[in-house]
């Protein structure tokens, strides 16, 4: 089976809508789809829905992926058959809606300051019904010709101590964890070998990643070295977390595809291995 549990829509920072992704994921054949957008689980019905009008099988996975903050570190927690209709969550995820809200308005103030006005409202109608990410301002920099390049955008202006920088108010690792095991889900710590810290540090995250709760390590997704696949795959070994796999997908084109080279190593445990078949019924 192709199983693909992480990728996004224009609910977050994605460039495909619900339906778009459910397609595209036909397209390649995928079997197993979880939609894990920034903070929320607005795509999840649509997803669902669009899916029950289509011949082809496949399962998609409710999940979210949790922005968190971590000694400096901005940390990604993938949730995964989570109960996303519980109000409870429901209710803690528009606490980071509305942090990400206002950061986003901050980033427009300094922007404006900076003599780039009307950055907000042209990142906004980007955004559409989804929420407003640094991504979105790349791109109305980008489109208002006030940069040459999305990578230009963060290099000058939104990337960490540039002029329109705001550090994010996130929750913490623990928090995230605690949030999607009180939904019923699995906690995986995403993508582990893209944070930029030395190996220590990573060590000590996914230490107290497992002490707060966490189920299992991304060991594989896109862009990874066969030196880095062993590496993760042993971290979960040595902390016996399961592991997770996921393309974090975002928009056609680009340095991923759902579903591509995604199979996990055989010494593993998946983490759908406890309802994968129960969610497939």
């Amino acid at each position: 089976m192709k199983i693909d549990l992480h990728a996004h829509t224009c609910y977050s920072d994605g460039a495909l809508t619900p339906e778009e992704l459910v397609m595209r994921a036909h397209n390649q054949q995928v079997d197993v789809l979880a939609l894990t957008d920034h903070d929320t689980v607005d795509a999840i019905a649509e997803a669902q829905q669009y899916q029950a009008q289509q011949k082809r099988a496949m399962t998609i996975v409710p999940g979210v992926e949790l922005s968190t903050s971590w000694h400096g570190f901005d940390i990604h927690i993938v949730g995964l058959n989570i109960d996303w209709q519980d109000p409870l969550f429901t209710e803690r995820l528009q606490q980071q809606q509305n942090a990400r809200e206002e950061r986003a308005r901050l980033i427009g103030d300094k922007l404006e300051k900076a003599g780039l006005g009307n950055v907000y409202d042209v990142a906004a109608r980007l955004a559409g019904k989804g929420q407003i990410t640094r991504a979105h301002f790349a791109r109305a920099l980008l489109e208002s010709n006030q940069v040459s390049s999305l990578e230009t955008a963060f290099r000058k202006y939104l990337g960490k101590g540039k002029r329109a920088h705001v550090s994010p108010r996130w929750i913490s690792v623990a928090e995230a964890v605690q949030w999607i095991n009180d939904a019923g889900g699995s906690a995986v710590l995403a993508h582990p070998g893209r944070y930029d810290m030395t190996a220590k540090w990573l060590r000590r995250l996914i230490v107290e990643f497992k002490q707060a709760g966490g189920h299992a390590l991304e060991v594989i997704y896109p862009g990874m070295s066969p030196a880095l696949k062993k590496q993760m795959a042993n971290y979960a070994i040595e902390y016996e977390l399961l592991a997770s796999t996921g393309s974090d997908f975002h928009a056609p084109g680009r340095w991923s595809e759902l579903g591509r080279h995604l199979a996990l190593p055989e010494t593993v445990k998946p983490v759908w291995s406890d309802w994968l078949s129960e969610l497939a019924a």
